[in-house]
């Protein structure tokens, strides 16, 4: 992945990668265990995570290309007059990448626990309410298994999608369009 997204230089950003793609799937991981804290699910963890990585990522785009990086936010070919009003677009499209990858991490995790969590005090509350009622709970209760799976699933590709997005931001950051 890192290799596809990123080209030539890949092998130097591999351990930023690498600990960010790991300490997301280690923490989604161990938020699916009962009565666990997902660190996901932190407001502070997930834009932290992101505001750092974005910041890192512009560290290296203007480490690497001095004040060249600022032309990253002029589109190739625009005309002069168009040139103040998408320069603001576009730095507001640059900025606005940090907020929106925290925000789908801590999105997508947040629906699946609070889903996990109302269906499994609706499973309880069924499965000792009365004899007959527990053993019709046993259907519902093959789909919460297989939602489980599905939160288990959305934990590994959450770590991927950020990890992969993080890697198209370096790429943008060395290429420079």
């Amino acid at each position: 992945m890192v290799r596809e997204q990123i080209g030539t230089h890949s092998e130097e950003y591999f351990p930023l990668i690498y600990s960010v793609f790991f300490f997301i799937i280690i923490a989604n991981l161990t938020g699916n265990v009962p009565y666990n804290f997902t660190i996901g699910t932190s407001i502070i963890v997930s834009l932290g995570l992101s505001i750092t990585v974005f910041i890192a990522v512009t560290v290296i785009g203007i480490t690497k290309h001095k004040l060249t990086f600022f032309s990253y936010f002029i589109p190739a070919g625009t005309p002069l007059a168009l040139t103040p009003i998408l320069t603001l677009i576009e730095l507001v499209s640059y900025f606005a990448r940090a907020f929106s990858l925290g925000v789908r991490l801590l999105a997508n995790l947040c629906a699946g626990h609070a889903l996990l969590k109302i269906l499994s005090t609706f499973l309880a509350q069924m499965f000792t309410s009365s004899l007959i009622v527990a053993i019709l709970a046993l259907i519902p209760f093959t789909l919460f298994i297989a939602i489980i799976g599905l939160e288990l699933a959305v934990s590994v590709i959450q770590a991927y999608v950020f990890s992969l997005l993080l890697c198209s931001y370096l790429k943008d950051a060395i290429e420079l369009h």
